[in-house]
């Protein structure tokens, strides 16, 4: 019991890691282009599809909901909160499940802490994909997409995973119809 208690504890602190090195890495990348850039400037690193440009966004994806700090610090909080009692409570023995959620939670205290300082957030990859000038973005929203991506295939795969245990019945049961 004790073990598996340890084992528990050092799973749920790998999630958290996963988290930290998230934010630790996107507010580094972030000073790095604050301190080194302009402003709208853009450094060409590979021809019409990846560039380094400076820019600032008080608003979410796409610039939605500009200048809305306090809903974003409200909806943040309460999805950290969420986030954290997951971790806690949901992912013993679901190892995709919980680097998903620590995957979200460090894009999200990435991006919490860029609008708790300034108000905004900094943003620096810009993308040209087929011809279209995709919104610049940052290590946390990567981190984000990616967590929810995978959060996504985790739950597509635990619900086929259901449908199949129900049509089969569980494994080493009788199951008789």
């Amino acid at each position: 019991m004790l073990k598996e208690t340890r084992e528990l504890e050092e799973t749920l602190v790998f999630y958290y890691i996963i988290a930290a090195i998230i934010i630790i890495l996107d507010q580094w990348t972030k000073w790095l282009v604050v301190k080194n850039m302009e402003l709208g400037e853009s450094i060409e690193v590979i021809k019409d599809f990846f560039y380094l440009t400076s820019h600032r966004n008080s608003g979410a994806a796409w610039g939605m909901l500009e200048n809305q700090m306090v809903f974003f610090y409200i909806i943040t909080v309460v999805v950290v909160i969420g986030l954290i009692y997951l971790i806690q409570t949901g992912t013993k023995g679901k190892i995709l499940y919980g680097v998903s959620l620590g995957l979200i939670l460090g894009g999200a205290m990435g991006n919490f802490i860029d609008r708790a300082r300034h108000q905004y957030v900094v943003d620096f990859i810009n993308t040209y994909i087929f011809n279209y000038d995709f919104p610049i973005f940052n290590i946390a929203d990567s981190s984000l997409v990616i967590g929810v991506i995978l959060l996504i295939l985790v739950m597509l795969k635990e619900d086929r995973d259901a449908k199949k245990e129900k049509k089969h019945g569980k494994k080493g049961t009788y199951h008789s119809e």
